[in-house]
Formats: structure tokens, C-alpha cells, sequence
């Protein structure tokens, strides 16, 4: 415990704070995006907001691999759940987010369907070993963090030769959506960029370079803890007032530049880029998710039972796209908690440990924001 109680002394928090303040220049407003879901509720558990200056503005951003899982994708889940022969096995959360109808994984399966819970894909391999006359079925998403398991268990599957175990790959790759909403034509305004940890104990610093200089935005790589996030708040805060956009690391301790080749060879080895994915609220995104490659079709689920990628739009009045976007916070939403709430989600930003939504409702959000002004030019 005392790697993680060094990085919430609250000595050193408000010493970071008062450098805060008087770093911020009188006038200026900052506008910060949290990439990652685990930042969003790291900042609201520990009231790291409450220490910030009242011209810095933290925005969510859409770093929630459950949030961003578009309700197609679940329908697909749930279609291939109700199948007599599978076993179709995910994480708690995944099995909890709302699709069409509105129908969760988990409704559908108090309604006959076979969709369980594993803590591990090794666990959906374990199924379908003990469960050889079914079709087992590994719902598998998230980030780059979680891709390196899903391509172990698919090399471990074709050498065991089993045959009745495949993969609904949802893996989406962090800097192609960074390019989505910075390079949207009506982009939310932005100074900087809080970026992501776990995703850059893989793939490293060096992917953020090229979105730090087209878009003239520096980006600070953070841990979770209180002290990483004030830390990586006045480096943006320093970048911002120097003029400068370049990629920093604050993460240190987890973090090199290059990242994990021996991970990345292992994705490489089993993954390939799909021309692009729909995303919740940030629509289709080209190159922006994994799929198997043709060595490992016979592990594919999407062709093994030819499934379609159907589009279905979220619910009317859910504001978990916008809030995904940056565009919104969850208070803005009608809905929130009032009929949707952690125990009964309507969007996916209410059921995941790492949705923004979720992170409001159980911890709050210290102050409301700053009114929004442009910042100087730099």
C-alpha cells in the first residue's frame, strides 16, 4: 500500500494546488480532456476537482470501452445468446448495457438466454472446454490494455484445437478517437489532453505525437492516483502557457516511450485493422477497432455464424453520445438520476465502472464548470 498512499498525500495535493493557481494566467480559461474513464472517476473520488482553479475545466472524454459499445453490437450479442448451442460469456458490466428494446444481456438471459459472467477470457476458454456440444462464445472489448489477453486465448484455442470456442471482437484502438473528436468540423474547444494510462503501458507515448502537432494540442500521459492527475494538470497548464504542444509523461513509473513491443507483437500477430467500426456517439471511425486475421477466421465469430453489423440508434432521450463527445456533462441529461441510475441504467455512461455518468451519480462533481471563453491564441 504504500506504492499507492505516496501518490495521496494530501500535503503534497495542496502544495500542487497552490503551484496551480499560481500558475494559471488571469484571464485565461483551460479546457482539459480526460481521455480515460478511470481519470473521470479518480478525479471525482478524490476531489482533485475541488482543488483546481475555477479557470480550469475538466472534460470527459469517450476512454469507457463499455460506453462506447454501440447497441448494434449488443443486439449481435444477445441474438447469438438466445441460439440454442451457445455459451456466450463477457464481463459483468457488458451484460448490463442497455441495447435495443431497450434489452440488456443480462434481461435476456432471465428470459432464457445462456449469456454468463467470466472474470477472465481464460474462464470462456474453461467453458468450452467442460461444454464440448456448445458453441462458446467470448464477448471481448476494450481498449489496447485488454487486447493482449483475447490474442493469447485465440492462439491458445487453435493449438488446443478448439474448435468450439470463438471471439465477438469489440477491441477499438485510443488514438483514432482522439483523431475523431479532434478533427471533427465543429470540434469541442480543447487546450489539452489528460492522456490515457493503461492504454500507454502498451502502445507507448509516441502515438500521441502526430495528434499533438496537427492539432497544435499538448497531451500529458497520467496514472490515476490524486497526485499523477494534479501533476499532469500543471504540465498541460505550463505547455498551454509556453505555447507548446508536445507529448509529456507523467506516468513514469509505467509508461516508456516506445511501450511493450513484446504486447504489441503478440496483437500484431493475431489482429489486423478493420476499415472502420461504429462507435456510440462518435459514429463509424475508419481504422479505429481490431479484427481477427484470416490465419484465426475459424475463431471469428462475426463469420462463423455470419453475423450483420446492424446500425440501431440510442435511446432518444439518453445524452450518453454527447457526453462521450465532450459535449455535455451527465447532469445535462434529463434522465439522470431519475430514471436512470447505476441500478437501472438507461445508457451505457450509467452501467460501466469507468462511464462518466456513473462516475457523477456515486461521487458528484466538486463545482459546475467555468463558463466557457476561448483562450488566447498561443
Amino acid at each position: 500500500m504504500r506504492y499507492v498512499q505516496g501518490f495521496r498525500q494530501p500535503g503534497v495535493a495542496l502544495a500542487l494546488a497552490r503551484q496551480l493557481a499560481e500558475a494559471v494566467e488571469p484571464g485565461r480559461r483551460y479546457r482539459f480532456m480526460e481521455f480515460c474513464g478511470g481519470h473521470t472517476h479518480a478525479l471525482a473520488r478524490h476531489g482533485v476537482l475541488g482543488l483546481l482553479p475555477a479557470s480550469i475545466r475538466m472534460v470527459h472524454g469517450p476512454g469507457c470501452p463499455v460506453c462506447v459499445l454501440p447497441v448494434g453490437r449488443i443486439d449481435q450479442a444477445i441474438a447469438l445468446a438466445r441460439r440454442p448451442e451457445v455459451i456466450l460469456a463477457s464481463h459483468g458490466d457488458t451484460l448490463r448495457v442497455p441495447a435495443s428494446g431497450p434489452l440488456s444481456l443480462l434481461q435476456a438471459r432471465a428470459l432464457g438466454a445462456d449469456a454468463r459472467v467470466v472474470y477472465a477470457i481464460d474462464d470462456a476458454l474453461d467453458l468450452a472446454r467442460a461444454h464440448p456440444g456448445r458453441e462458446v462464445v467470448f464477448l471481448a472489448i476494450g481498449f489496447e490494455t485488454t487486447t493482449p489477453p483475447t490474442a493469447v486465448a485465440v492462439q491458445r484455442a487453435a493449438a488446443e484445437g478448439l474448435r468450439n470456442f470463438s471471439v465477438l471482437c469489440n477491441h477499438v484502438l485510443t488514438p483514432a478517437a482522439m483523431q475523431a473528436i479532434l478533427g471533427d468540423p465543429e470540434p469541442v474547444p480543447l487546450d489539452g489532453l489528460v492522456g490515457p494510462a493503461h492504454v500507454s503501458t502498451l502502445i507507448g507515448t509516441r502515438p500521441y505525437a502526430a495528434l499533438a502537432r496537427a492539432h497544435r494540442l499538448p497531451v500529458v500521459v497520467a496514472g490515476f492516483e490524486p497526485l499523477d492527475l494534479l501533476q499532469a494538470i500543471l504540465m498541460l497548464v505550463r505547455q498551454v502557457n509556453g505555447g507548446r504542444a508536445e507529448v509529456e509523461n507523467q506516468f513514469t513509473r509505467a509508461v516508456r516511450e516506445e511501450g511493450n513491443p513484446r504486447a504489441q507483437a503478440l496483437v500484431d500477430a493475431v489482429f489486423e485493422l478493420r476499415e472502420d467500426f461504429a462507435w456510440r456517439g462518435l459514429g463509424r471511425i475508419p481504422h479505429s477497432a481490431l479484427g481477427l486475421r484470416p490465419a484465426f477466421a475459424d475463431f471469428d465469430a462475426e463469420r462463423r455464424f455470419a453475423l450483420s453489423d446492424p446500425q440501431v440508434p440510442d435511446h432518444p432521450q439518453c445524452r450518453c453520445g454527447p457526453i462521450l463527445q465532450g459535449r455535455c456533462e451527465p447532469t445535462d441529461c434529463r434522465l439522470f438520476a431519475t430514471v436512470c441510475t447505476p441500478d437501472h441504467p438507461l445508457g451505457a455512461c450509467m452501467v460501466s465502472s469507468e462511464g462518466a455518468c456513473a462516475a457523477v451519480f456515486r461521487h458528484g462533481r466538486s463545482r459546475r464548470p467555468p463558463p466557457a471563453s476561448p483562450a488566447p491564441s498561443s
